[in-house]
């Protein structure tokens, strides 16, 4: 029967009756998924907004009754962490002063390094791209000892600059590998013709392939901002007190003794931590996929 023609007895296009038990099915799936994954971020918004005397008296899960918006001032600027009694609000900051500068070194570097393997080929090129990318299958724990006496030489534990050096280098395997399989879908007679013209490495560089890297940059970016703001193993390994980045931060603030346990208080820094990588995945979620695809089918 062609596409669109109606069954027999008037009813529903044949076809579309033998998919509609497998539409709901797969409905169903996605459904389940998404509540599973939804129900910690609903149980912790709600518990921000939950006195702490509330919660103690019912339960983990529940509605507020009062809605208490003080846990959030609190919370960013009032609670003690470790001992120092002004919120999250500087951990804040140093997760940003390590996650911008790392976000942005890493993704030149990754650009240019990309570049370099994909367009301007060299002897041994092939075998620079296989190192850079092994770190992709490197676990962090693996690191740790290495870091730990490069940054003890260079006079660098406990410092933010430690940390942006670690996710700059860290960062380079997924941004040389992001740009690298985009950049090799432009055309070389492209670079030939730039060459032929006399420029140089740096001026192809700059004139014709960063204007044309918009969405795989897009797509790096978002991914080093989210990877870096939510590590939470070099923070904790290689700073502490005013040093840490947020994550860090939250463990001391989630081990804080107190008579009643400040889960309102803690639910709410949760939030505020989270707050930058929401944003980044609401609002930049598009573009992300958009820059994958794009690299895919050039």
């Amino acid at each position: 029967m062609p596409r669109g023609v109606m069954s027999g007895d008037g009813g529903l296009p044949m076809r579309d009756r033998s998919f509609a038990p497998s539409r709901a099915l797969i409905y169903l799936i996605v459904t389940l998924f998404a509540a599973a994954y939804l129900a910690p971020l609903v149980v912790v918004v709600l518990n921000s907004l939950r006195a702490d005397e509330e919660i103690a008296q019912s339960s983990m899960i529940g509605w507020p009754q009062h809605m208490a918006w003080g846990n959030y001032a609190l919370a960013w600027s009032g609670f003690c962490v470790a001992e120092t009694c002004s919120g999250i609000r500087p951990y804040m900051l140093n997760s940003a002063l390590i996650t911008i500068p790392a976000t942005i070194f890493s993704t030149l570097l990754g650009a240019v390094a990309g570049y370099a393997v994909s367009l301007w080929r060299f002897r041994g090129d092939n075998w620079i791209y296989g190192i850079v990318t092994l770190g992709l299958f490197l676990p962090q724990q693996m690191r740790l000892l290495p870091w730990t006496i490069v940054l003890r030489d260079i006079g660098l534990i406990n410092t933010l600059t430690g940390l942006v050096l670690i996710h700059t280098i860290q960062g380079l395997s997924f941004t040389v590998l992001f740009c690298r399989n985009y950049y090799i879908a432009i055309p070389h007679e492209l670079i030939r013709a730039a060459r032929i013209d006399g420029a140089g490495f740096f001026r192809i560089f700059w004139r014709i392939i960063l204007p044309l890297s918009s969405p795989i940059l897009i797509v790096t970016v978002i991914w080093q901002f989210t990877h870096i703001w939510n590590e939470f193993l070099y923070g904790v390994t290689f700073t502490t007190g005013q040093q840490q980045p947020v994550t860090a931060a939250l463990i001391a603030l989630s081990a804080a003794v107190a008579d009643i346990p400040h889960y309102g208080v803690q639910s709410a820094a949760v939030i505020i931590a989270a707050l930058p990588t929401l944003l980044i995945y609401l609002f930049g979620g598009r573009y992300f996929v958009r820059g994958l695809t794009a690299g895919a089918v050039k």
